[in-house]
C-alpha cells in the first residue's frame, strides 16, 4: 500500500520538462510573460521557447530580463526584454505593445506578475493600511486587467489567443494576507468572466495556480521568524501542506502553461488548474 502511494511522487520527479507536453506546438507563436525575470515567470518563458514560441519577458529589472532573453536565444528562439512597472497602467501595457511592434502579434499572454507590492504598512485586518491594500490589489489583479486589455484586440483580430493568469493556493482558500488573498480570488473571477466574454473569438482564458514553490518571493527566514521557528522548519511546515510533502520547483509549472498555450488546448477555458503537489486537498 505504501509503495503505491509514493509512486506519483516518483513519476513527477522522473519526468523532465523535455518529455512533458509533447503535444504543445507553439511554433510561429508570440508569447508575453509578465514578471518573467525570475522564478515561475522565467520557467514558463523558457518552456514556451522550448516549444517554439518567441517570448517577450517583462519586469522592473533589466539585468534579470537580459539573462532570461539570453537563455531563450540559446534555445533557438527570439526573445525581447521590456522593463515595465506593473503598478503603472501604461507601463503594464508596454510588453504587449512591444510584442506587436517586434513580432506582429501577441498570441499568448501569461499574467504572472504578482507578490507583495513595494508599499510598506500594516497588513493586519484591524489596522490595515489603505495604500498597502490598494497597491497589492493593483499588483496582483488590476495589472493583469491592464495587460490583458491591451492584448485582447490583437487576439480577437487573429482569431486566436491564450491568456493564462497565474493564481495561487490562496486563490481558492483563506490563509494568505488580506489584500493578496482577495486579489487572487478576484483573479479567478476575472478568468471566468473573461473566458465567457471571449470564447467566440478563439480565445481561451485559464488560471494556473501554484502552491508553495521555491522562488525568491518566498523568504523562509522571515516566515520562520514570524512563526518563532527556523527557516528549515518553516520550509518543512509548508511542504507538509500538500499531499506530496514537498515544495515544488518553478520549472514544474512550465509544462502545464505550455499545454494551455497550445492549439491543442482549445477546449480548455474558464478553468482553475493547480500544479501544487496536492495543496490542502
Amino acid at each position: 500500500m505504501y509503495a503505491s502511494l509514493t509512486l506519483p511522487v516518483r513519476l513527477v520527479r522522473s519526468v523532465g520538462p523535455e518529455r512533458w507536453c509533447e503535444v504543445a506546438n507553439l511554433e510561429s507563436r508570440t508569447a508575453v510573460v509578465t514578471g518573467g525575470g525570475r522564478g515561475i515567470g522565467r520557467a514558463i518563458a523558457l518552456e514556451l521557447a522550448r516549444h517554439g514560441a518567441d517570448v517577450v519577458v517583462s519586469s522592473r529589472t533589466m539585468e534579470q530580463l537580459a539573462s532570461v532573453v539570453a537563455e531563450i536565444e540559446a534555445i533557438g528562439q527570439s526573445g525581447l526584454a521590456v522593463v515595465a512597472d506593473a503598478l503603472d497602467r501604461e507601463q503594464a501595457k508596454d510588453p504587449v505593445r512591444r510584442a506587436v511592434e517586434r513580432y506582429g502579434a501577441c498570441d499568448i499572454l501569461i499574467n504572472n506578475v504578482g507578490g507583495g507590492a513595494p508599499v510598506r504598512g500594516s497588513q493586519e485586518a484591524f489596522t490595515h493600511d489603505d495604500d498597502v491594500f490598494e497597491a497589492n490589489l493593483a499588483l496582483n489583479l488590476t495589472s493583469a486587467y491592464w495587460t490583458t486589455r491591451e492584448a485582447l484586440p490583437h487576439m480577437r483580430d487573429a482569431g486566436y489567443g491564450r491568456i493564462i493568469n497565474i493564481g495561487s493556493g490562496y486563490a481558492k482558500r483563506s490563509g494568505g494576507v488580506l489584500a493578496y488573498t482577495a486579489a487572487k480570488h478576484g483573479l479567478v473571477g476575472f478568468t471566468r468572466a473573461l473566458a465567457h466574454d471571449t470564447a467566440a473569438h478563439g480565445i481561451t482564458v485559464n488560471c494556473l495556480c501554484p502552491g508553495w514553490t521555491n522562488t525568491a518571493l518566498v523568504d523562509w527566514e522571515a516566515m520562520g521568524r514570524a512563526a518563532g521557528i527556523s527557516a528549515e522548519a518553516a520550509h518543512a511546515w509548508r511542504a507538509s501542506e500538500n499531499l506530496q510533502g514537498r515544495v515544488l520547483e518553478p520549472e514544474e509549472l512550465g509544462p502545464m502553461a505550455a499545454l494551455l498555450a497550445a492549439q491543442e488546448s482549445a477546449g480548455i477555458t474558464g478553468q482553475v488548474i493547480s500544479v501544487d503537489g496536492g495543496y490542502k486537498v
